[in-house]
C-alpha cells in the first residue's frame, strides 16, 4: 500500500510574538517545526505501513529550509520525500496550496492513501486536506482518530466533538488525523543519521505542468487585508436572579436595551 502524507514547517508556536506597531508576526529568529497535526499523520502512516505493508512519501511545499522537515520525517521511518520549492509558490493561500499538492501527487504516481493533519497551527483552517481530496476527485474521511484497512476498503472513527461514528470508503481516499490520534515516536538515532544520506528530489513549478494563474500569490482568491492584535475589552457583569422564565424575559429586555435585538 502506497501512502502520501503532506506536512508543512510552521514556526513555533512557543516562540512567536507580535509587533505592537504592525500587528504582523515576528518571524525573524523564530525556529521552525513540523506542524504537530502533520507528524501524527507521519505517525498513522508509518502504522500502516507497519500492519499492511509498502512505502510512506512524505511531501511539503515551501521556502528552501522545509528540507529539514523531510528530514525529520525520513528519520522517523518514513521511505521517500518530495520538496516542492519555487518562487512561484510564495504566497499560497489554501487553495493554491492544495492546487499545487494536487499537481504534486499526480506526478508522484499511483498511491492508497493520501494522510493530513487535521489542521496547521499557524492558520487552522483545516482547508487544505478537503480541498485537495475534493481537487484529486477522491473521498475524504476527515478528523479520523483510528485508521484501518478492510477487504480494499479503508475504514476510520470520526470525531466529531461528542460524537463518534464509523465511515467506509473505497481507495484511494484522503484522510485527516485529529492530532491525538497517533502520538509520533521519537526517531532512532541510527534512522536519523541514515536521513541525511538521502536524496531529496526537488520540484519546481515546471515540474508540475500545471496553470501558472493557479500558484502562489497570483493564483489566491483569499486577500489578507489586515492582521492586528484584538484589543482587551473591559466590561461589568451583571447578573439576573429568578427562575428560569424570569432570568429569560431579563435577559432579553437588556438585550432590547442595547439594541442588539
Amino acid at each position: 500500500m502506497n501512502i502520501i502524507v503532506c506536512i508543512k514547517q510552521v514556526p513555533d508556536v512557543t516562540e512567536v510574538s507580535w509587533d505592537p506597531e504592525t500587528g504582523s508576526l515576528i518571524r525573524k529568529g523564530i525556529p521552525s517545526i513540523i506542524n504537530p497535526d502533520d507528524k501524527t499523520a507521519i505517525e498513522s502512516a508509518l502504522q500502516l505501513k507497519e500492519r499492511y505493508g509498502g512505502e510512506v512519501t512524505v511531501l511539503s511545499m515551501g521556502p528552501s529550509q522545509v528540507e529539514e522537515a523531510l528530514r525529520e520525517a525520513l528519520g522517523m521511518g518514513v521511505d521517500k520525500a518530495i520538496q516542492l520549492t519555487s518562487k512561484e509558490f510564495a504566497g499560497s493561500d489554501t487553495w493554491a496550496t492544495s492546487y499545487t499538492l494536487g499537481l504534486a501527487v499526480k506526478k508522484a504516481g499511483q498511491y492508497e492513501l493520501i494522510i493530513c493533519g487535521k489542521e496547521a497551527i499557524d492558520g487552522m483552517t483545516a482547508q487544505v486536506g478537503p480541498q485537495l481530496a475534493e481537487y484529486l476527485g477522491i473521498p475524504q474521511l476527515t478528523y479520523a482518530m483510528n485508521i484501518e484497512v478492510v477487504d480494499s476498503k479503508v475504514r476510520v472513527k470520526q470525531k466529531l466533538g461528542d460524537l463518534e461514528r464509523l465511515l467506509e470508503s473505497p481507495m484511494p481516499a484522503l484522510i485527516t488525523v485529529e492530532r491525538e490520534a497517533y502520538p509520533p515516536r521519537v526517531a532512532p538515532m541510527d534512522t536519523i543519521l541514515e536521513a541525511y544520506g538521502k536524496e531529496i528530489p526537488v520540484w519546481k513549478s515546471d515540474d508540475l505542468n500545471g496553470d501558472g494563474d493557479n500558484l502562489g500569490l497570483k493564483g489566491s482568491p483569499t486577500k489578507l487585508r489586515k492582521v492586528y492584535t484584538p484589543k482587551l475589552i473591559k466590561g461589568k457583569v451583571e447578573m439576573f436572579e429568578g427562575g428560569p422564565e424570569e432570568v429569560a424575559h431579563k435577559f432579553v429586555d437588556k438585550l432590547k436595551e442595547k439594541y442588539i435585538i
